[in-house]
Order: structure tokens, then sequence, then C-alpha cells
């Protein structure tokens, strides 16, 4: 059966980026540590899933509509403008392109939508022709997990394939409730706020009890604990509004390669072939 490597290269490029000694240095004195991890990161990730198509995508400087919805939705994240553009993931950007296209590899900047929905796109069309690995940190993955799909967390030989099982166990609830359980205790990394005193196990609790957060929202006066009914009932557009920022908005009739396109045969290329084919090293 075709499987289907789908890798979110911003958040890659990030890990790699703050994850490496930044004294690395090209053979020209260029600082390439960025560049050195995503490579060698990524072959790893290869030969572990071993697919037979792949691409690779990053986030393009697009206006990101949930924004709209709420202006604090990411509004914790690093503000790089003020930096000089060597200090900045982005300066490396250029080299791993280059590398991405010596190593036969489809990627893209999304400028449609973001990254996580153009996931979504691809997990949703190809779900029921392909087993489905996402490479990728984003917790907002977990929503996407089903028998065909997995996520894959990279970390070295920590590195862990998440499935229905594991999420389940994690959590508490199933794939199918994540975005409703991320909705209900908040998501730190994106600064959103959930409910005030709905911590994980209340709220694990809550969605198998009700199924789901719009039937918890319709029959919250039925919520047994004074204090959750309270809270549940006063934070109820906020929860909503969660809603809308956590659930992913699949954009799959934006794709900007088929199927088809994406056939992917690893060549057997290592980090250091690649560095010196680029002339880096």
């Amino acid at each position: 059966m075709k499987k289907l490597l789908i890798v979110d290269g911003s958040n890659l490029l990030f890990q790699m980026f703050y994850g490496m000694p930044a004294r690395i240095l090209s053979k020209d004195g260029k600082p390439i540590h960025g560049t050195l991890g995503f490579v060698g990161a990524l072959l790893k990730i290869i030969r572990m899933t071993a697919p037979t198509h792949a691409v690779v995508l990053f986030d393009g400087e697009t206006h990101n509509p949930r924004a709209d919805v709420d202006e604090e939705y990411k509004a914790n994240r690093p503000d790089y403008s003020g930096l000089p553009e060597e200090e900045t993931p982005f300066s490396q950007l250029p080299d791993i392109f280059r590398a991405l296209h010596l190593l036969g590899l489809k990627f893209t900047e999304t400028c449609v939508c973001e990254t996580d929905d153009l996931v979504a796109g691809y997990v949703y069309r190809y779900r029921e022709q392909a087993k489905i690995v996402v490479s990728s940190f984003d917790s907002d993955f977990f929503q996407l997990v089903s028998p065909a799909v997995s996520i894959l967390r990279y970390r070295g030989d920590a590195t862990t394939l998440c499935d229905e099982k594991f999420v389940e166990a994690r959590f508490g609830v199933s794939p199918a409730k994540y975005a409703d359980f991320k909705a209900l205790v908040g998501d730190t990394a994106d600064n959103i706020k959930g409910a005030a005193g709905i911590g994980p196990k209340t709220a694990a609790s809550l969605l198998n009890e009700f199924g789901s957060l719009a039937e918890l929202l319709t029959r919250a006066e039925e919520i047994k604990k004074p204090t959750t009914r309270a809270t549940i009932l006063n934070s109820q557009e906020r929860l909503l509004k969660n809603e809308r920022l956590i659930k992913l908005c699949p954009c799959d009739e934006l794709l900007p390669f088929s199927l088809e396109e994406l056939a992917f045969s690893y060549g057997g290329q290592t980090t250091g072939t690649v560095l010196k084919d680029l002339g880096l090293k």
C-alpha cells in the first residue's frame, strides 16, 4: 500500500535551528546549523517511515484567518522583525529548499491557508488511498489520527509514532474528540485560554460523558458538579471560539500537488553527501 509522509517543514526547521549548536559553519563561514539539523532529521524520518510518497510544507507569509476570530491567537510567538536575518531560522531556508530539490522531494510554502489546514487537506483527500504519517510536534494534528493516519514526533532515538492508542492513553479521549478536549483545556503554544479550572481529567470525563463539546454546551445544566457546571455555562462563548481556532479546516481543494506528483524514492543520501553537493561542506 502507498505510504504518504507529510513533513511540517516549519516545525522541523525551528526544532533544529534552536536545537543544534549555532557555531556550526559552512566552509565559507556561513551558519548552517539549521540546515544541517533539518537535513539530518529529515533523512532519519525518511528511513524510519519508508514512504512511497512525500511532501514538505512550510508556513508562508500569508494572513492567518484565525487571527480574525481571536487577535490573541499565536500572539505569544517571537517577533523576528528586529533581529538580523542571519539570527533567524528563515535565513537558512534557501539552503534547505536546495537540499529538498536535491533529494527529489516536493515542497512548498503555504499561501492560501495555515500549514495545519493544508496537512488536513492531504489527510482528508488521501487517507483512503494511502497510509499517512504526519511528522510534527504540533499537537493539533492528533485530531487527524485514525487507523490510516499517525503522527511522528521526531526526537532522535526518543522518536514516538502516535496512533489512536497513544492519544487515548495520553489524553483520555479518542482522536475524534481531541479538538473538543483542547478547546476545554486551552493551548499555551497557540495562546488559547481554556475554561478556567477545567484540567485534562475533567475535560476528558466531560467529553466521554456527553460525547462532544457541542452536546456538552447544549446540556450544560446536567453537569453534576456545581462549580464545573457554572464554569462551562460561563465559558460558552470562549469555548465556541476555541473550537473555531483549534478544529482544522481541510484545504483539500487547494492542494499544491496530487498524490501521483508526490511519488518519492529514497536514494540513500547521507547528510554529508547532501551538504557536499550543496557546496556547504
